[in-house]
């Protein structure tokens, strides 16, 4: 939940309200979707509990090169991740700092959020695991607010819901808005990722990726539709929603304060997602699919290089989209984020028919991610593919690698 309740909830009303009602529509989807593939995980890693990750899941079911392709996209996706929460982490600051809104000024801040996370995690799974516990409890606070005001302001007649279109839900607008929703619940993979870190894992993983699921899609299906559907237009599309939404039906200065809530949970939810850049290619390079290089840890077996090597990447990412606006940079990482993580998504629903394991749910999970995939659009989702493909001559590298070190040792 720390992972998933993050930037998606405070910024993808300003995303989602151009699409309406279409958007709750595609948020019921969304879910429905989420909790099929979450299961299909869950019954996978009670199988390979010692699989190391859920890209390793693909390789033992497709071999190596299939395990390699997925887990490369899933990194590439995780840094995309990090970028896009670090950029909504600065876009509610700049409901209180208009100075962020200036080109380059915002990046230069996300920037900053992304290496201060990375230092918490380089002292250790430890410190970021607390860090994730105290940024979780404070992330609920602006949501408890906005669900009571919403509850108030419906209750009192004071808020007007937009009013249904004639022309009822529209299948473009569903499928579009569905890529966006499953951006707030990407993560629902992350405990299965850090299997080897939890005690009995083939009962706390499952527990934890099924329940974690329902309670965030809920929270987001009633937090994110009241918002997007009761603000006027021009307000639900500023940088921070959650904050025009308390300005609008309460009072600006307890906006200020929700906009720092917020926040704080995005980089809660950065400092989960930076855990996972780090243990990934570090299951990677064990595993032989990247350069040993990046399998070294210091003595609390923190990925020091791995870490730093993803912040790095995600930084120059930040530097060149540095001179778009916040919430169109969002929108862009959001959905290219997305694209990526869908890959993890159809391999898992894959290995799952392959290993003959809920196989309904694995038949609908696969149907619903590439239903996804298409509705993210042909730009973010072919630029997946293509990413996912430009990782094999680093694959290469490793295999010729992990084949000359014999012969280093006999030396």
């Amino acid at each position: 939940m720390g992972n998933m309740i993050g930037s998606g909830v405070f910024l993808l009303p300003a995303s989602l309200a151009p699409f309406g009602w279409d958007a709750v529509a595609g948020w019921i989807f969304t879910i429905a979707g989420s909790l099929l593939l979450a299961y299909v995980i869950a019954r996978l890693t009670v199988r390979m509990p010692d699989a190391g990750g859920t890209a390793q899941f693909i390789t033992r079911a497709y071999g190596p090169s299939a395990g390699f392709a997925i887990g490369w996209i899933y990194w590439i996706s995780v840094i995309f991740t990090n970028v896009t929460i670090a950029v909504a982490a600065t876009a509610n600051l700049s409901s209180i700092l208009p100075a962020l809104h200036r080109p380059g000024m915002g990046a230069l801040l996300s920037i900053g959020f992304l290496w201060a996370t990375t230092g918490i995690n380089l002292v250790g799974a430890r410190a970021a695991g607390a860090t994730q516990l105290a940024t979780t409890a404070i992330k609920l606070i602006p949501i408890a607010v906005v669900f009571v005001l919403l509850a108030l302001t419906l209750g009192h007649g004071r808020a007007q819901v937009a009013p249904f279109p004639a022309q009822g839900f529209t299948s473009a607008g569903i499928t579009a808005s569905a890529a966006l929703t499953l951006w707030a619940l990407l993560g629902f993979e992350s405990a299965s990722v850090a299997a080897d870190k939890v005690r009995d894992p083939a009962r706390t993983i499952p527990r934890a990726t099924l329940i974690g699921t329902a309670v965030t899609g809920l929270i987001y299906l009633l937090v994110c539709s009241g918002i997007a559907l009761t603000l006027p237009a021009e307000e639900s599309r500023s940088g921070s929603p959650f904050a025009a939404f308390v300005a609008h039906y309460w009072s600006p200065g307890p906006a200020g304060l929700i906009a720092v809530f917020a926040t704080i949970s995005c980089l809660g939810a950065l400092n989960g997602w930076t855990l996972l850049q780090g243990e990934v290619p570090l299951a990677m390079a064990r595993g032989g699919e990247l350069p040993r290089w990046l399998a070294g840890t210091n003595g609390r077996g923190t990925p020091v290089r791995a870490l730093l090597l993803s912040c790095l990447l995600g930084t120059l990412m930040l530097i060149a989209n540095s001179l778009q606006g916040l919430v169109a940079l969002f929108t862009a990482m959001a959905l290219l984020s997305t694209s990526a993580t869908l890959w993890l998504y159809v391999g898992c629903a894959l290995a799952a028919l392959r290993f003959q394991l809920a196989v309904p749910a694995a038949l609908l999970g696969l149907c619903y991610a590439l239903w996804t995939l298409w509705g993210a659009g042909l730009v973010p989702s072919g630029a997946s593919f293509l990413l996912m493909a430009g990782g094999f001559p680093f694959y290469a590298w490793a295999r010729r690698d992990r084949k000359s070190l014999p012969c280093r040792h006999s030396g």
